[in-house]
């Protein structure tokens, strides 16, 4: 284990000088100062104004969670299929940003965009979970029913009970991941948390902006209170009743985009100088077009996707290692421990993609922003867990240098294998979030996925969101056999 975590330090020792590190501001303390500012003096009359995009924050979570449940579980039952495995792996590999952006195109500015672009990512998710959990269940229920009994009856009786706490638990942790995703989705301009949070930032008032800061935290601090099991199913009927309301659909577009905005331009061309539907189905040009994206503008786009990425796993497993003892029980005690740990809430819960925005504001469009905002997300994540994992254990040593003696010679050595399973896990993750950051001018593939998007390229954004699906599958596939080579638990945590 220590071999492979030192051969990835190196590699991102190596990556270091290709890493656009550069701060291009002028007064980045100027502006920390007043974004500071704002926090001590939130503008809470603001919120008043603004609960309708809370409402549709809750509502397109609720909506896209509930769609994502039937569709993963549905999956889930054919999992063991390599086609829908591959299938669930590829839909969960693009962004909900990227989504959004691809259903933008077919339905334009409406709900039904911001709840699809949850809905699909995350049905892959709990197909993949659900399918874990499902394989790791006691089959002795299922034993004591009869074999003509049907495949539905069988699920009911003998699976359901048996895998419903850990799948309810998981489910609840989902519906939190879905109301960051809902928050970020207003960045593109749907009517949640994130339009009026870009808007605030950017216009400079940020009392507004750390009031919604402030109800969002609130929002997922109350969870426990509020999301009851008896009470979700008149959460989700009246989000879709209000859903409903909203949504407009332009068949045309949805055809249009299909048929031709997606095809790739060679196939096109004819057509669109002539004035008719003409479609051109020669291979060579395609390729041509295809081979000339991925050469000028694919291939930086993964080198600094891959690089931002190794220097941010690097970072978030030192950041992790650094900072768990403050949350741990042998090593912190109150009031340090609950200060520590409502700081990992937070970092977890904010997202990367809101954080990135905020550091843009504060440095620039480098990787700096980058790497900050991914190391500090995904660090609260797997310091959290990591903690958790270490109060587990019975500490021994006592010493009047007890508490290094503790970390290094009896705590970490007996979690480091988890915490590296945890920080595997999450490298998929971060390529994701790596990759989406680009938006922001930082180039990754983001970037070029935004600007062809900008330009109304929608076949060279397309093609350039595959090319960033099938980075994100490459290495989970790389993660899971590290994972296998070290012979670390895989055992389902959540983490995502």
């Amino acid at each position: 284990m220590l071999r492979t975590s030192l051969i990835f330090v190196v590699i991102a020792l190596l990556a270091l000088p290709f890493a656009d590190l550069e701060i291009t501001t002028s007064h980045p303390w100027t502006e920390l100062g007043q974004i500071s500012l704002g926090a001590i003096q939130p503008d809470l009359q603001a919120l008043w104004q603004l609960k309708t995009a809370l409402l549709n924050t809750v509502v397109f979570a609720f909506c896209g969670i509930s769609i994502g449940v039937v569709l993963g579980m549905s999956l889930a039952f054919g999992f063991s299929w390599a086609p829908i495995r591959l299938f669930c792996v590829f839909i969960r590999s693009i962004h909900e940003i990227f989504w959004a952006f691809i259903f933008l195109n077919i339905v334009g500015l409406n709900p039904i965009c911001g709840v699809l672009s949850i809905a699909i990512p995350y049905a892959g998710i709990f197909a993949k979970v659900y399918a874990e959990i499902v394989q790791e269940s006691d089959k002795q229920p299922q034993a004591g029913i009869p074999t003509n009994v049907g495949a539905i009856s069988r699920f009911v009786y003998g699976v359901l009970p048996v895998i419903y706490a850990d799948a309810k638990h998981y489910t609840a942790y989902r519906f939190e991941c879905a109301l960051r995703s809902s928050a970020i989705l207003g960045f593109i301009g749907l009517p949640t948390l994130g339009y009026h949070l870009e808007t605030a930032f950017r216009e400079g008032t940020y009392q507004t902006a750390w009031a919604l800061l402030y109800a969002f935290y609130l929002l997922i601090a109350s969870l426990k209170y509020w999301l009851q099991p008896r009470l979700i199913p008149f959460y989700v009927g009246g989000a879709f009743t209000l859903l409903s309301q909203e949504v407009t659909v332009s068949w045309a577009n949805v055809l249009r985009f299909f048929t031709v905005d997606i095809l790739p331009w060679p196939m096109r061309r004819v057509g669109v100088s002539s004035g008719t539907h003409h479609i051109d189905f020669s291979l060579v040009p395609v390729l041509e077009w295809i081979k000339d994206i991925l050469i000028t503008e694919g291939a930086e786009g993964v080198w600094n996707t891959l690089i931002l990425t190794q220097i941010v796993l690097v970072g978030t497993g030192f950041f992790a290692l650094l900072v768990f003892p403050f949350t741990c029980r042998h090593f912190s005690r109150w009031p340090m421990r609950s200060i520590s740990q409502y700081v990992l809430v937070v970092l977890r819960t904010t997202p990367e993609y809101l954080l990135a925005y905020v550091f843009v504001q504060l440095w620039g469009p480098s990787m700096i922003p980058a790497v900050c905002a991914i190391l500090l997300h995904n660090g609260g994540i797997l310091a959290f867990l990591t903690s958790n994992n270490a109060d587990r254990l019975h500490a021994q040593i006592d010493s009047p240098f007890r508490y290094l003696d503790r970390y290094f010679y009896e705590v970490l050595p007996r979690i480091y294998g988890q915490f590296l399973a945890f920080l595997f896990y999450r490298w998929e993750v971060m390529v994701r979030e790596s990759a989406i950051l680009g938006v922001l001018g930082i180039y990754t593939l983001g970037f070029y996925i935004d600007s062809a998007i900008v330009d109304n390229q929608l076949d060279k954004a397309a093609l350039l969101i595959l090319l960033t699906a099938t980075l994100n599958m490459s290495i989970d596939v790389v993660s899971q056999r590290v994972r296998r080579r070290l012979q670390i638990s895989t055992k389902l945590f959540v983490s995502d």
